[in-house]
């Protein structure tokens, strides 16, 4: 029989009511502290009610890892009870709620930051500026922060993790060569430019066990000559995939670079190449609007979960009506 939207699916040992899920947009509406507020619990529940899955937007698990000056955190544990609430308002809609975990490397904001760090010492633009090349020191200090963030997640009640290794933070910055030059065991080879992202892994895996749904983000195209391509990340993935649920497919973010149009699943491709690699479920992201267009990548199986972003901003009601309308 062929799958549809309305489907249900397994993500780890989480069941999915249906095939359409809510991909984390930045809201730009955190304290200079990094709190989450009460809009972040309105805009959520507002959208909670007819996807299977909300993933909240990108959350810092370090103060010099920060995004932007009104980006949300969980680097302490004062951000667990803001957090808690969304997850609160997110569940009394029946729906499940995963926070996406993010460092931004050498794409942190320079003034929130005491030292701006990355892979190498290669700056991202002239705006942000070289970053200190991350000694092993900090290095560790990075990863036990991710181990924190996650029991952090777990407290504020968060049904599971999605690690952001895309659009040029930290762990996209250490997987790409285009920002890893290292000549020690994090640089050079596929292997050793994935070993933080594994680490990364194994530190959340420390804290929440085999069990809790953790699912990766990755950029699969860096949109530039020497860069990751489909294929490489395709590959580096099947070297992730005992340790991640699900694959989160999106492009680009390393270099200023951007696609040169953005039509209808214009990030279907890359999905559908990685698809061929691993056995977890990946998420397509990217223009798919239409509940037809949907159940033509499922039924196709160029990917197995359908992510909705923009059309979701614009509309509250968007998956409802894609649900309904073929």
């Amino acid at each position: 029989m062929s799958t549809n939207v309305h489907d249900p699916i397994q993500i780890g040992s989480l069941t999915l009511r249906n095939r359409i899920i809510m991909a984390p947009m930045q809201q730009n509406q955190g304290t200079t502290e990094a709190y989450a507020t009460d809009y972040h619990v309105k805009h959520y529940a507002a959208r909670a009610e007819d996807v299977s899955l909300v993933i909240i937007e990108s959350t810092g698990v370090s103060p010099n890892g920060r995004l932007f000056p009104d980006d949300i955190g969980i680097f302490t544990d004062r951000h667990v009870d803001p957090l808690r609430r969304i997850v609160n308002a997110v569940h009394q809609k029946g729906t499940p709620v995963f926070i996406q975990l993010t460092h931004g490397g050498r794409k942190s904001w320079p003034s929130l930051t005491n030292k701006l760090m990355g892979p190498s010492a290669i700056a991202y633009d002239d705006e942000y500026g070289i970053p200190l090349a991350m000694s092993l020191d900090d290095i560790r200090t990075e990863i036990e922060r991710y181990r924190l963030a996650a029991r952090r997640s777990l407290e504020a009640g968060f049904d599971g993790i999605e690690l952001h290794a895309a659009h040029g933070h930290l762990l996209h910055q250490f997987l790409s060569p285009l920002s890893n030059m290292r000549e020690d065991h994090y640089g050079g080879s596929l292997e050793n430019r994935l070993r933080l992202i594994i680490e990364v892994l194994e530190a959340i895996r420390a804290e929440v066990g085999s069990e809790y749904p953790v699912q990766l983000r990755v950029s699969a195209s860096d949109f530039a000559e020497g860069g990751l391509t489909p294929v490489e990340v395709a590959t580096a993935l099947t070297y992730l995939e005992s340790k991640i649920d699900a694959v989160h497919v999106s492009s680009g973010g390393l270099v200023p670079n951007a696609p040169l149009a953005t039509p209808e699943g214009y990030q279907l491709p890359y999905a559908s190449v990685i698809k061929q690699y691993v056995n977890v479920p990946v998420i397509a992201v990217g223009n798919i609007r239409t509940q037809a267009f949907a159940n033509f990548i499922l039924v196709d199986q160029l990917a197995d979960v359908i992510a909705v972003g923009r059309p979701l901003m614009e509309d509250t009601r968007f998956v409802e009506k894609m649900l309904v309308h073929s």
